[in-house]
């Protein structure tokens, strides 16, 4: 199997992994921070989501950084095939649930007309725009990861 940048165990993947983890983390504060997310249903798909996609992305973050340390690029079969599935079931889902969000986010806050909830408008659509920052970030990863499995 050759190595692409992003494959498992690279700097490249590292920092794909982090930049996950940062910008779902970043969307959860932001999100949580506010009084009244729980009463919309898509910001707490939202905030489940991007709690899936820290917990799949520290883990390999971790495996990654092992990897680094011990100077070993992982490209088994079975773990890229493994990493294609997780990677794509947790970008749908960030995608599904960022796209939902925005969508409230939008129609309460822009078409409606106006914003009851003071500050708490600005954290919302920080949390939005977080959230598909961190989808780019798996994105990228699960295509890297498609390719790989693809190229094996």
């Amino acid at each position: 199997m050759r190595v692409f940048p992003g494959s498992p165990g690279t700097l490249t993947s590292l920092f794909l992994r982090i930049a996950q983890c940062v910008f779902a983390a970043g969307s959860i504060a932001s999100i949580a921070t506010t009084s009244y997310f729980y009463n919309f249903t898509a910001f707490c798909f939202l905030i489940a989501s991007m709690g899936l996609q820290i917990v799949w992305s520290f883990g390999l973050t971790l495996l990654d950084g092992i990897a680094l340390v011990k100077k070993k690029v992982l490209n088994n079969p079975i773990l890229i095939s493994l990493l294609v599935v997780g990677d794509w079931v947790t970008a749908t889902l960030s995608l599904a649930a960022a796209s939902a969000s925005a969508g409230i986010a939008v129609l309460y806050f822009n078409d409606l007309g106006n914003c009851k909830f003071g500050q708490e408008c600005q954290k919302y659509q920080l949390s939005v725009a977080l959230a598909f920052l961190g989808w780019i970030a798996i994105a990228i990863s699960s295509l890297i990861m498609l390719w790989l499995l693809a190229a094996g």
